[in-house]
C-alpha cells in the first residue's frame, strides 16, 4: 500500500509550496497557478494554512460574475480549513476523498505544518506505477510458470 509519503517523494521536481496570503488579490494567485503551473494555491500566514484556492474558484467566483480580479481579496474565495492529509496516509484514502468530495488537491500536514500537497495527477500516476508492477509481476510469474 502506497502512502502519501511515497506518493511525495516520487514528485520529479522538488517539493515548493505554492502559496499566496488571505489579503492578497486573486490576480497574485491565478498568477503563482500560471508561472508555477498549477492549478492551485496554498493560503497561508507565517506557516499556517488557512485555506486553498483553485483556478476553478477564481472562474467560477471571479471572472464569471464580472468581478475584477485585482479587486478580489483571496480570502474572500478561498476554501477556508481545507481537508488535509498526512504522510502517513494511504494513497487510495487520498482517492476515496478526492472522488467522494470532489477534490483535486489535499495539502499534507506533518506536525501541523503543511509539508506538500497530493493533486488527482499524483493518484493518477501513482496508480499507474503500481498497475506496471502487477503487470511486470504477473508477466515474470507466468513466464516462471509457463509450459
Amino acid at each position: 500500500m502506497t502512502t502519501v509519503k511515497t506518493c511525495l517523494d516520487q514528485k520529479t521536481q522538488p517539493i515548493t509550496l505554492v502559496q499566496v496570503g488571505p489579503d492578497d488579490m486573486v490576480v497574485s494567485a491565478l498568477e503563482q497557478m500560471r508561472d508555477k503551473r498549477v492549478r492551485a494555491v496554498l493560503v497561508m500566514q507565517a506557516e499556517q494554512l488557512l485555506g486553498i484556492v483553485t483556478q476553478g474558484d477564481c472562474a467560477i467566483k471571479v471572472l464569471l460574475p464580472g468581478l475584477d480580479a485585482k479587486n478580489v481579496a483571496v480570502k474572500n474565495i478561498m476554501t477556508a480549513n481545507p481537508v488535509t492529509v498526512k504522510l502517513v496516509d494511504p494513497i487510495e484514502a487520498c482517492m476515496g476523498l478526492m472522488a467522494t468530495r470532489n477534490f483535486r488537491h489535499l495539502p499534507v500536514l506533518e506536525a501541523g505544518k503543511v509539508v506538500g500537497v497530493v493533486s488527482i495527477g499524483d493518484v493518477v500516476k501513482d496508480n499507474i506505477r503500481q498497475m506496471g508492477q502487477q503487470i511486470s509481476f504477473l508477466e515474470t510469474y507466468i513466464k516462471g510458470h509457463g509450459a
